[in-house]
């Protein structure tokens, strides 16, 4: 359990508050270490002081002051999930394994190896290519999981210059699936002269990667990475997908642009439209140049850090606003009869101690009783060696879905050549209109340790889909794949389908965190007891919380860490027909199995909602997992109306433990409807197993008065 808010306003007789703003310690150099930045006060009390028109919650979202260059150090080390990736140079390869947030090129700084290259090549411009596309020096390495990297080094353009602060490091903190990559050809449309900044990267390369965060502009995005010419950016130019024949401006939001790829066009000669800086991505005040990598002018960085000058309490500094005009800077001060507060609340908390122990106590006291249900559930997280055999030879079937080549989701095979994942896997790369994908798609069966090379089944069509409610209202989310068969498929799951459970234990198999297949035993949440854990959501975060869901914070205009999502919750999961659940699986595990205690696929694994607190952490209330039965009862019925009757004789030669009582609820949801289409059978088929099945859907059922 984390500490609470109070804990951590707890302080002993022997510190004194005022350390916090004037302790300076000395370092390894001897230089004295900078003041600390406004977030490590904020965890030990120490309050900042505000202006009056705008609270602290809102000056943290509109974008934090300049902090010194140790607060950088400290953000770019928060722990994030290990992962590992291989980088090339001159045909060997090295291994570099991350749990701290960083860059690309600070991940392979702390290389031996590569602090060698980097010094013989100190007058060059550093290159890292991806999948044989460059991506920049400050590329976030959390975005780079189980890949190769190729290091090249390219004729610099001028000479070493010193970077903006902190200009090779991720700008802005959270977790990955916050980000978005989008790819642009290096070569621009018609009157699109010097575009690259660099003109050795777009010789040698036809396509760069450039990351963004969610809710960002396309503009900012760019002046962000740093390879792009001036004239991008004082011309009126805009993205162009030739696929789509799609136009991005630069005032656009990168949200729906990952994974595309684009080239820069002239809409005109004019310079770009004036707007009002309504955002930070208006107000934004990076270099029109680029912004150098760690290999171009990191002795002056280090020697600014080393000697920047020490906060002066009594004169504010001045910084731009977001209006444009000088603002002072916030500043720190010592908060009024601290010592006095201090040695008052200590005195509280020693009656307070004293009394409890004074207290009479019960035979069994409360905290003996809570330690004896916890061990009991942790009891029930067991699973009997014979379950996990079987669960781990299922397993095999479970497969990492990609989109050119990068991770998107998990799914399964489902019977023949079929895959089934969540419609929300192929975001963005398939057209519903033309049932067409716009992008390669790729499934992996195989992917179980890092470093693992696998060419993956071709993902031929997609032979259903749907995503969003039907006409009884009730939410569907899935697709179904069809992939090559020029290789040999694990068995289908269908074969062990089984309808919902009411409780008990579950496990999910699948691909978290993009990464490599996992097992999660957890269990299920009933429905009358969804609320208790909001409830306890809710308690555990007084301050409240910030969806991880962009959809959602866009329609509810929720920008803030705010108690209302946590109500939404609560009114949204009494409703929900699916199987409800916590889980610890995170962003790219959609579409992955959930088993029940007997090895049955139940459900597909698609959502929770997940939310970022106070203190930066990342948690989610409840996960859930459409049911298996619903699924296939939509699959069938969207074959028959498509006609789709290849995809059905697959289905029919598939036998199951249902199948009949499947046939049965297929046939109670067609005359619900009213489905003409099951009404007869096709006229040009010889199948059997089509004619049976066609045959009981035009059986209608006599009703047989009842004796008397």
């Amino acid at each position: 359990m984390e500490p609470s808010q109070d804990q951590h306003l707890k302080t002993t007789n022997d510190e004194q508050i005022d350390k916090v703003i004037k302790e300076e310690a000395d370092d390894q150099n001897g230089e004295s270490r900078q003041p600390p930045d406004l977030q490590t006060v904020a965890e030990l009390g120490v309050k900042p002081e505000t202006s009056a028109c705008t609270p602290p919650l809102a000056q943290s979202q509109l974008g934090p002051a300049p902090v010194p260059h140790d607060s950088l150090l400290k953000q770019e080390e928060e722990p994030h999930e290990t992962h590992s990736f291989e980088w090339c140079w001159d045909k060997k390869s090295t291994t570099r394994t991350c749990n701290k947030a960083g860059t690309v090129e600070g991940l392979l700084k702390r290389s031996p190896e590569f602090s060698k290259i980097a010094k013989r090549n100190k007058n060059k411009e550093l290159v890292i290519v991806r999948d044989g596309k460059a991506i920049s020096s400050h590329f976030p390495c959390s975005l780079i999981k189980d890949e190769q990297l190729t290091i090249k080094y390219v004729k610099a353009v001028d000479g070493p210059k010193q970077p903006p602060s902190g200009s090779d490091r991720c700008q802005r903190k959270g977790p990955s699936s916050e980000l978005v990559m989008f790819h642009l050809l290096t070569r621009g449309g018609t009157n699109v002269v010097k575009m690259m900044r660099n003109q050795a990267i777009r010789n040698d390369f036809e396509e760069i990667t450039v990351y963004a965060y969610r809710g960002e502009k396309v503009k900012r995005a760019l002046k962000r990475d740093g390879r792009l010419g001036n004239m991008v950016f004082t011309k009126n130019c805009a993205l162009y997908n030739k696929n789509t024949k799609v136009t991005t401006e630069m005032s656009d939001l990168v949200d729906d642009l990952d994974g595309k790829t684009f080239r820069i066009i002239l809409l005109n000669k004019s310079s770009p439209p004036d707007s009002q800086p309504s955002s930070l991505d208006d107000a934004d005040t990076t270099p029109n140049e680029s912004q150098r990598s760690d290999s171009e002018g990191n002795r002056d960085a280090l020697q600014q850090s080393t000697t920047a000058e020490s906060v002066n309490v009594n004169t504010p500094k001045q910084k731009a606003g977001l209006d444009g005009q000088k603002a002072p800077e916030i500043l720190l001060h010592e908060i009024a009869n601290s010592k006095e507060m201090q040695t008052y609340l200590s005195s509280q908390i020693k009656d307070l101690v004293k009394g409890k122990k004074s207290q009479p106590v019960s035979r069994l006291s409360h905290v003996q009783n809570f330690y004896r249900v916890d061990y009991g559930k942790n009891a029930e997280t067991c699973r009997a060696v014979k379950t996990m055999k079987t669960l781990m030879e299922l397993s095999n079937s479970v497969c990492h879905v990609r989109v050119n080549n990068t991770a998107k989701g998990s799914g399964f095979l489902l019977f023949d050549k079929f895959v089934l994942t969540n419609g929300h896997v192929l975001k963005n790369i398939y057209n519903e209109k033309t049932r067409q994908l716009t992008e390669k798609v790729t499934v992996h069966f195989s992917f179980e340790s890092l470093g693992q090379y696998e060419s993956g089944a071709l993902v031929e069509e997609v032979a259903g889909f749907e995503r969003g409610h039907d006409v009884s209202g009730h939410q569907h989310d899935w697709a179904l794949l069809r992939i090559s068969a020029d290789q040999n498929l694990p068995e289908g799951l269908l074969t062990h389908f089984g309808f919902l459970p009411q409780s008990g234990g579950i496990c999910i198999i699948g691909h978290p965190g993009e990464g490599v297949k996992k097992v999660d035993p957890c269990f299920i949440i009933p429905t009358e007891n969804r609320n208790q854990v909001v409830e306890r959501h809710r308690r555990e975060n007084p301050e409240g919380a910030l969806p991880h869901n962009f959809d959602y914070r866009k329609n509810n205009i929720i920008q803030l860490i705010t108690p209302r999502f946590f109500e939404d919750v609560k009114n949204e999961v009494q409703n929900r027909q699916e199987l409800t659940y916590e889980s610890c699986f995170t962003g790219g595990s959609s579409g992955s199995p959930v088993f029940d205690d007997g090895c049955n696929v139940v459900a597909m694994h698609s959502g929770g909602y997940a939310y970022r607190n106070a203190r930066g952490e990342s948690h989610s209330v409840i996960d859930f997992g459409y049911p298996l039965s619903g699924i296939i009862e939509h699959i069938i019925v969207q074959m028959v109306k498509r006609e789709r009757f290849d995809v059905l004789k697959k289905y029919l030669a598939c036998d199951y433990k249902h199948k009949q009582q499947m046939k049965a609820n297929v046939k109670e949801l067609v005359e619900s409807r009213n489905l003409s289409a099951f009404m007869k059978c096709p006229v040009d088929t010889n199948d059997e197993s089509l004619k049976e099945f066609f045959e009981f859907f035009s059986q209608r059922e006599v009703s047989v008065p009842m004796d008397t």
